[in-house]
């Protein structure tokens, strides 16, 4: 099992790798493989970077992200200004259902709300909005439409889950109840528990997934 000391300095490592990050903004701790940031940086797709670096780092087996975002006076735009682009960028993003998707904005925080029939809409929804100028943080309420006719969500999650290099499929086992779908086993890394995650969202007709897959580095169960 790795330290909490190894993990800090991987994390350290990872944040300075990454080009958009001035790692010298964002203070770290470790306790029991539970990474929590601190800090301020000057745009929300930053603070997304620095999360994601993290979610690499072998051995993290949660975040606790406290990072604030905050503009420069020469930056600042108006609530009016950000709902305006977020609107505009929502249109120009031919994989999001802009018409049934409202925004709301306050104080540079952008709440979206309304139903879309897929989760990859929903999560493209919030991508598009959160690397626009002048948003602090985006709130995802949108919801999914129920769909009628079920299929055969376990094979293609299963299926799925083989096509991915960063993903053991050996190792999860997949739960169908409905329209929810629930993940139980190990994995490897915070991130390979997100994008089994991410995949089981994909398949048609899954509405909610639950996801109790447990972080083991491999050579705990070798």
């Amino acid at each position: 099992m790795r330290t909490d000391v190894e993990i800090k300095e991987d994390v350290l490592d990872e944040l300075a790798w990454e080009p958009d990050i001035d790692e010298t903004q964002i203070g770290v701790i470790v306790e029991n493989g539970v990474v929590t940031l601190s800090g301020v940086v000057d745009s929300y797709s930053k603070k997304l970077a620095a999360e994601k670096a993290v979610k690499r780092v072998k051995g993290v087996r949660a975040i606790a992200e406290d990072v604030e975002v905050k503009y420069g006076i020469s930056y600042k735009k108006t609530d009016k200004e950000v709902a305006k682009a977020v609107i505009k960028a929502l249109e120009w993003n031919s994989a999001v259902p802009d018409e049934d998707i409202k925004v709301k904005v306050e104080d540079g925080w952008v709440i979206l709300s309304g139903e879309v029939a897929w989760d990859y809409q929903k999560k493209a929804a919030k991508k598009t909005v959160g690397n626009l100028l002048g948003v602090k943080k985006v709130v995802n309420n949108i919801t999914l439409k129920k769909s009628i006719k079920p299929f055969e969500v376990k094979d293609r999650i299963r299926k799925a889950f083989a096509r991915m290099a960063n993903v053991d499929a050996e190792d999860i086992e997949v739960v169908t109840s409905g329209h929810t779908v629930t993940l139980k086993g190990r994995v490897s890394s915070l991130q390979e528990r997100e994008d089994a995650e991410a995949a089981a969202y994909m398949a048609p007709d899954v509405y909610d997934v639950v996801n109790e897959l447990k972080i083991q580095y491999r050579a705990e169960y070798a």
